[in-house]
């Protein structure tokens, strides 16, 4: 094979992933100019245009679609046996990617990937995170880390971390001016800081008690799709917020925040760590391990 091959070939398949040159630039850890001239460079060798190009999308060519149905498993069966020979290492070496929410993120940089980085001082994580599910097989991640609701059916999950339950919060200010609704048909009376679903819809608030639930499209003037941007109105005195108990537990400990209605807040499925069972490298076992250390495996 030619000396760049290997390079020419991880770039074709990254660029087919991610539908993108610079994203698959910033996976691969090479300049856009690089990686473009790679690509260039195979397809001048094999005769034929493997991507079809204009100045706002990539898409694959038909040639370029048969040529990585033939080249994809390939590499997967390379990287399966690199990774069985750093299996033989006394300590996992490389780089562990992994995609999560944002929120999933947020709570297990300190408490695993910065601990795991410590142990292993031989490895790299690559934390990616966005709102939407993907298919963490075919996008190129080691794991993911969501919500045990949302997890696909046909990964392998380790339950972690702390309760997920979601809380109605206001400031003291905002509750100065406005009595604290006592069931959730009171907040059509009040102002809401609406969230957006990465989809683009509006999420509904939920609630629950004993047998009743209930989705409510609260009222508001201002919506957002960041759930810290929505702590920060919230503390300005925007209005109320619907979110995760985690996030602001610091902010109602210090008095910051006052939770209301909660009675009427249903449990919330845990964070979950999930993979694919087919392989499982070293250096995601080593990671495996850390977040059991934090609460034991259960079977979704």
């Amino acid at each position: 094979m030619h000396k760049s091959g290997m390079v020419e070939l991880d770039a074709v398949v990254a660029v087919s992933r991610r539908g993108s040159f610079r994203a698959a630039a910033v996976d691969l850890e090479m300049s856009p100019t690089a990686l473009s001239h790679a690509v260039k460079g195979l397809e001048a060798r094999l005769g034929v245009r493997l991507f079809n190009r204009t100045t706002r999308s990539v898409s694959l060519s038909q040639a370029g679609e048969q040529f990585i149905a033939r080249i994809a498993p390939a590499l997967s069966e390379i990287r399966s046996a690199m990774e069985g020979v750093n299996s033989l290492r006394d300590k996992p070496a490389g780089t562990l990617r992994i995609n999560a929410s944002v929120g999933a993120a947020r709570q297990v940089v300190a408490s695993i990937v910065l601990e795991y980085l410590r142990t292993y001082p031989d490895m790299r994580v690559d934390l990616v995170t966005e709102g939407r599910m993907i298919d963490i097989v075919a996008a190129g991640f080691d794991a993911g880390i969501r919500t045990r609701d949302v997890v696909p059916r046909d990964m392998i999950a380790v339950p972690f971390g702390a309760d997920q339950r979601f809380v109605v919060v206001g400031s003291p200010t905002y509750f100065a001016e406005h009595p604290p609704p006592r069931s959730p048909g009171d907040l059509m009376r009040h102002r809401c800081i609406r969230a957006r679903w990465p989809s683009g819809g509006l999420y509904r608030w939920e609630f629950a008690q004993r047998t009743e639930t209930l989705g409510i499209d609260v009222p508001g003037v201002l919506t957002l799709d960041e759930p810290m941007l929505m702590r920060e109105a919230a503390l300005a005195g925007a209005g109320l917020a619907y979110l995760r108990e985690v996030w602001i537990a610091e902010d109602v400990a210090a008095g910051r925040l006052v939770k209301v209605l909660n009675r009427w807040m249903p449990s919330s499925p845990e964070l979950c760590l999930y993979y694919s069972g087919r392989i499982v490298p070293a250096s995601l076992r080593a990671f495996i391990e850390i977040v059991r250390g934090i609460a034991p495996a259960r079977k979704l």
